[in-house]
């Protein structure tokens, strides 16, 4: 049975961040709901992983908050199901029944904590906070990085193949000498590509194009 709320009853704007909360106590879901509301957040409510995982999940900044022991798919195995399909969502892990090494299971899959019940109103209002905080960093490096592979994208195959070479460590009059071109040849390719990629030095560049390769920004990788 379905549980989710509609964006209306949510005393909010509708772009505000959304929780989804997933539990098969539905004392536990609604009270969790409650607080949620009353932060100002819109929610969605789920009875099981299978339900969340058979719907689109909501967009907008948003992250989860499940219990660990659920009918069917743990909140656990809900977590790496997200995770193979590519949906990066901060997971707030709730339960009754935790232990040590299912909480570091959790966190070294990127969970953003995890709360034994009870626990109280406050604590689990921060840990929201903390996730959505998280979402949003997320969002604003998986823009930067799409930024960056679109900059990548208007380079000529001549720049590309002399940024590869250059990103590898190699001197202007290596790859002038690997590729048959002249010294200032390269010189011409390799400054118009880092204009074209925002580098303003080989670190900079380099660490651009290692986020390309990754797939992922990390630290402060500047773009």
């Amino acid at each position: 049975m379905s549980y989710t709320t509609k964006s209306s009853a949510v005393p909010s704007s509708s772009g505000a961040p959304i929780v989804l909360i997933v539990d098969d106590d539905e004392l536990v879901l609604k009270s969790v709901d409650g607080l949620v509301r009353s932060a100002g957040y819109r929610s969605a409510l789920y009875a099981s992983a299978i339900e969340l995982l058979s719907k689109p999940l909501p967009e907008g900044v948003r992250c989860l908050v499940t219990d660990v022991r659920l009918p069917l798919v743990s909140g656990l195995d809900l977590q790496a199901e997200l995770a193979k399909r590519g949906q990066r969502v901060p997971i707030l892990f709730i339960t009754g029944h935790g232990d040590i090494p299912m909480s570091v299971r959790a966190m070294k899959a990127g969970a953003v904590d995890f709360l034994s019940k009870p626990f109280r109103d406050q604590e689990i209002l921060d840990a929201i906070a903390c996730a959505l905080a998280e979402d949003i960093r997320l969002k604003e490096l998986g823009s930067e990085l799409e930024s960056l592979r679109m900059r990548y994208e208007s380079l000529t195959s001549r720049e590309r193949e002399i940024l590869q070479f250059v990103s590898s460590g190699l001197l202007n009059k290596q790859v002038a000498r690997e590729l048959g071109l002249s010294e200032i040849t390269v010189k011409l390719h390799r400054g118009s590509a880092m204009r074209k990629m925002r580098a303003q030095t080989l670190a900079q560049l380099v660490r651009m194009m290692e986020a390309i390769e990754r797939g992922t920004l990390q630290g402060h990788t500047p773009v």
